[in-house]
């Protein structure tokens, strides 16, 4: 595993999001950004869960991208992408889902579904939407079904 230094295969698979960037940084303090992010999926995951969605795994990664939570809401296969801003402002933290980023969260999900070989379930794309003030959670907004999928994808 690249640059992961002491830190074995085995221990890395059971490593939060949060602790392998740590490790990444050799126990360095994590940039703001970062900070910022993993609070943000933290405090997403908590809504969500709160809302009676079951969690089933955080920042998926494959060749084509990354999905920051998956989750399944009944008969429903749920991406969702957390976009965690500090302060509010003209865009909503939504508006920085665009044409592109679909596209690859599209592409990470059907790399997702091939994994689970393909299953007949509905899926969709949820934003969770994070705001922080002086470096806490401020407000979660859930917006289901941001967008659907387009030609050519289609699934089921």
């Amino acid at each position: 595993m690249l640059g992961v230094g002491r830190v074995s295969r085995l221990y890395w698979a059971t490593m939060t999001f949060a602790e392998r960037i740590r490790a990444l940084w050799g126990g360095k303090t994590l940039p703001q950004s970062l900070r910022h992010g993993v609070l943000g999926e933290r405090a997403a995951k908590k809504r969500l869960q709160r809302d009676g969605m079951k969690f089933l795994t955080a920042n998926f990664r494959s060749d084509r991208g990354e999905i920051d939570l998956v989750f399944r809401d009944g008969d429903c296969l749920v991406f969702v992408e957390v976009k965690t801003r500090t302060r509010g402002g003209w865009l909503r933290p939504a508006a920085a889902v665009n044409a592109r980023k679909r596209r690859a969260l599209t592409r990470c999900a059907f790399d997702y579904l091939r994994l689970l070989k393909n299953p007949p379930i509905k899926i969709r794309f949820d934003v969770v939407e994070v705001l922080l003030k002086d470096g806490a959670v401020a407000e979660v907004r859930h917006l289901p079904n941001t967008f659907t999928l387009v030609p050519p994808f289609r699934y089921g």
